[in-house]
This record gives C-alpha cells, sequence and structure tokens, in this order.
C-alpha cells in the first residue's frame, strides 16, 4: 500500500468521526466521533513514519502518546456524561442547554 491510500484511509475515518461529532446529539456517538478522528491522526503519524522518516522510533512514540492522550479523554469524558446522566436522566446534547450560562 502506498502512502496515499493510507492518507485516504485517514481522511474517509476523520470525516465519519467528524459527521458523528457534528450530526449527532447523543454524548456517547459525539464521544465515538472523537475518539474516530484520534485514530485518523494516529494512522496518519504512523503513515508518514513508514513512508518518510528513516528514525524507527519517532512515529511509534507520537502514537503511543496520543493513545494515551485518548484514553485519559474517554475516562473524563465518561464521568461528566454519567454525573449528567445521574442529575439530568438524559445524555441528549439539546436537553443540556441550560449548562451554558
Amino acid at each position: 500500500m502506498t502512502l496515499q491510500t493510507w492518507l485516504l484511509f485517514a481522511l474517509v475515518l476523520f470525516a465519519v468521526g467528524l459527521y458523528a461529532v457534528l450530526a449527532r446529539r447523543n454524548l456517547i456517538a459525539i464521544l465515538i466521533g472523537v475518539e474516530l478522528m484520534l485514530n485518523a491522526a494516529n494512522i496518519n503519524f504512523l503513515a508518514f513514519h513508514r513512508f518518510v522518516t528513516n528514525d524507527p522510533a519517532v512515529g511509534q512514540i507520537v502514537v503511543l502518546f496520543v493513545i494515551g492522550l485518548a484514553a485519559a479523554e474517554v475516562a473524563i469524558a465518561l464521568s461528566i456524561v454519567l454525573a449528567v446522566y445521574r442529575e439530568r436522566k438524559a445524555i441528549d446534547v439539546q436537553d443540556l442547554e441550560e449548562l451554558k450560562g
């Protein structure tokens, strides 16, 4: 597979994640969309690591850092979703408009 193939795959994955973030009203679906976008960034890092650089560790270290960041983001986001659900009995984004002010 070529670099262009991997970049096209990452673009499609990022577009699906962006659609999930912008079009969904469920907080869990939005969180899944963010995770898809982070995975698309990981694919880009690994593709450029494989086809452009000679150093074997740079792309892999960045990807491991992003995976750790995504795990922390999921833990915090799920705790926020659980707290909102306990308070409001819903995780629909439209029901949370009162929290803005």
